[in-house]
Parts: structure tokens; C-alpha cells; sequence
């Protein structure tokens, strides 16, 4: 039986880097969904249930903070793993994405064939993960500690 294809749900209100990414990701094998804000951007996530989100930060209506805290407080969504795309790229901007629970920060610009190898990289990642240690931050075992 083959493999099912990967799913990513690129929130996005730029339409020509929605289309970019969609386009190479298509390319790569994956099944790509695209939203153009945060709201229909968290209806597709809960009607899809995609393998992985692409999150613009700066987006009228609802920026992605908004929605990455969405979907780390609903229990349905909160392991569904998110990588920021947004051209914040200082220090403080990358740590208050990770702390609300994205898994990984894309900075724009950024080249847009290396998106599918990120993408493939973090869902392999995710299933090495326990679920408890999935977005926690916590040592689970002592000797991660040392």
C-alpha cells in the first residue's frame, strides 16, 4: 500500500508567496490547503487536520500569534506541529513565537524549495516524540539534564 502524502496548510495573506509556496510544495509531493488570514486559516485546520501549518505572523484580522495560540489551546489541534514563516526575524520575535508553541521559525525571505525538506524534517521529528514530550519544554528523563 503507498504511503499517504503529506498534508500542510500554508496560512498566508500574501497571494503571490501563498502561490510560491504552494506551487513547490505541490511539486515535492505534498497536498497543500492555503487560507489567506488567521479565521479561515483555523476553520481548514480543524476541517483538514493537516500534518503540518505554515504561519504568517503579520496578517489582517488575526496575526499568527493569535492563531498559533488557537490552536495550542484546543486540545483538537494542539499537536498538529507549526512553523512560523514571517520576515520578524529578531531575537525576541523568534522566542515569543517558540514559547506560544511553534516548532520551528522560517524568516523571509527565504528560498522556497528548502520549505519541503523543513517541512519533511519536522514531521520526522514529531514522530520520534513521545506525545509528553511534544511542545513542552520540559526534562522528562534525568540524564537529558546532564
Amino acid at each position: 500500500m503507498a504511503k499517504a502524502r503529506n498534508t500542510v496548510l500554508v496560512v498566508e495573506d500574501e497571494d503571490h508567496i501563498r502561490t510560491v509556496i504552494e506551487y513547490n510544495l505541490r511539486r515535492q509531493g505534498f497536498d497543500v490547503y492555503t487560507a489567506e488570514n488567521g479565521p479561515n486559516g483555523l476553520d481548514l485546520v480543524r476541517r483538514v487536520r493537516p500534518d503540518v501549518v505554515l504561519l504568517d505572523w503579520m496578517m489582517p484580522e488575526m496575526d499568527g500569534l493569535e492563531v498559533l495560540a488557537e490552536l495550542k489551546r484546543d486540545p483538537t489541534t494542539e499537536d498538529i506541529p507549526v512553523l512560523m514563516l514571517t520576515a520578524k526575524g529578531m531575537a525576541a520575535d523568534i522566542l515569543k513565537a517558540l514559547e506560544l508553541g511553534a516548532d520551528d521559525y522560517i524568516t523571509k525571505p527565504f528560498d522556497p524549495t528548502s520549505l519541503g525538506p523543513t517541512i519533511t524534517k519536522e514531521l520526522e521529528r514529531q514522530t520520534k516524540l513521545a506525545p509528553t514530550e511534544k511542545n513542552t519544554g520540559v526534562i522528562t528523563d534525568a540524564k537529558d539534564a546532564s
